[in-house]
């Protein structure tokens, strides 16, 4: 089973403004729309040639401006396939990256559906700061994702800027003035942008306030002191209603998804707490599995963050003792089926697997494998696609995974899961 999701704030920075640095080296920082064109045509990895009438980034034939409604309007099982196709994809799974430059992904002729980059901090040295003018990172990401023929996703993950779960920023006016300006920015910025992308609300936090309080209309966070909110009541339902609105208000070619934190104490009560937030009204509900390789978790190593209590990191592929891969779809179908939205998984590890647990990196896992050769389970539980990406800088990536990512994505690719 999916065990509790933890970030570190300054091995998130460390990601994010490495790629920032990455890009800007390379050229990048400009404030304005993209003119690179979609897709570099290396490989069928990701392109869709083989599954349909696959199409590059944003060139879609349903308009971004209608694909709130039509995934609204579209019966349960078909909501996946709307989507995928609101994004201008072809109506497979899709499969993504990220946390990683672009260099590595080009040079092994990886061709992702999706790109994610993690927004991180609000305040002073926060992500608007990394490039110039304020918050031409979106723009660089957005490019380097074209580049590859993805769209881009980002991982908003401002509210751990004070550290992870501390959640006084909620109430003061200071704070959450940053916060409201920079969430405005990504959404102007994807304005410019003008084609599909996929924004991530904030893993963990939400985990964070139902531990705080169980009834989140009745937990305060400073909302309507947002002039784009000013009707919003003060609370943490408010403020995940800004959220959407703000999305809606400046960026109606953005797809927006709330993620559970599966934390193990809330999940009898998670569904309905995400049901009171309006995570349902989203277009997309955002799946973890684990937020670094089992093998880390194993070694409980310091280097990668994974002194934690806990077992069962490394899942039975066999699905006969537990914890195992049939009872994680099972979890997620019952999000699916809660909050009606199809399922992204996200920030999925990359690890290798191995018949021994893990003693050094680059550590064991099974995700890829299972995930990959398994997609049409994905697809049953209500998933739309997953993103693999390291939640951590010393967990397993392409650049040190043996080719693993590589050889299965393309494998996938070549006979890839329809969805409904």
């Amino acid at each position: 089973m999916s065990l509790p999701t933890r970030h570190s704030i300054q091995a998130l920075r460390l990601i994010a403004l490495t790629a920032a640095l990455f890009a800007a080296s390379c050229g990048g920082g400009g404030g304005g729309s993209s003119s690179t064109s979609s897709g570099s045509g290396s490989s069928s990895s990701g392109s869709g040639s083989s599954s349909g009438s696959g199409s590059s980034s944003g060139s879609g034939s349903t308009s971004s401006t209608d694909g709130h409604t039509l995934i609204q309007q579209a019966a349960l099982a078909q909501r996946a396939g709307v989507l995928a196709k609101a994004l201008g994809r072809s109506q497979r799974l899709l499969v993504g990256l990220g946390s990683i430059d672009k260099s590595p992904i080009q040079t092994q002729q990886i061709t992702p559906d999706i790109y994610d980059q993690y927004l991180v901090g609000a305040g002073t040295g926060s992500w608007p700061s990394w490039n110039s003018p304020s918050g031409a990172y979106v723009q660089i990401v957005a490019q380097n994702a074209d580049q590859m023929g993805a769209i881009p996703m980002f991982t908003l993950y401002q509210m751990a800027t004070r550290g992870d779960g501390v959640l006084t920023g909620l109430t003061d006016t200071s704070f959450m003035k940053d916060y409201w300006d920079n969430t405005r920015l990504l959404f102007q910025q994807l304005a410019t942008y003008g084609k599909p992308a996929l924004v991530n609300f904030e893993p963990d936090f939400w985990g964070y306030t139902q531990q705080a309080n169980p009834d989140p209309t009745k937990m305060f966070v400073y909302v309507n002191t947002n002039p784009d909110c000013a009707s919003l009541p003060n609370t943490v339902v408010g403020m995940a209603s800004c959220l959407l609105q703000t999305a809606r208000q400046y960026a109606p070619n953005a797809y927006v998804g709330f993620p559970p934190s599966l934390f193990s104490g809330l999940r009898a009560t998670e569904v309905s707490y995400m049901q009171k937030l309006g995570a349902g009204q989203a277009d997309f509900v955002v799946m973890q599995t684990l937020d670094r390789d089992a093998g880390c978790f194993e070694a409980q190593s310091s280097v990668g963050s994974c002194v934690r209590s806990g077992s069962g990191w490394y899942w039975d592929e066999t699905n006969t003792t537990s914890p195992n891969f049939t009872e994680h779809f099972s979890l997620a179908n019952s999000y699916f089926q809660g909050l009606g939205r199809p399922l992204l998984w996200w920030q999925t590890p990359m690890g290798v697997p191995a018949a021994t647990a893990s003693t050094k990196s680059p550590w064991r896992d099974n995700r890829v494998r299972y995930f990959l050769t398994h997609a049409n389970e994905m697809v049953a539980a209500g998933g739309v696609g997953v993103v693999f990406s390291p939640g951590e800088v010393t967990q397993t990536n392409i650049t040190n995974d043996g080719g693993q990512f590589k050889t299965y994505s393309s494998a996938y690719f070549a006979n890839p899961s329809a969805l409904p």
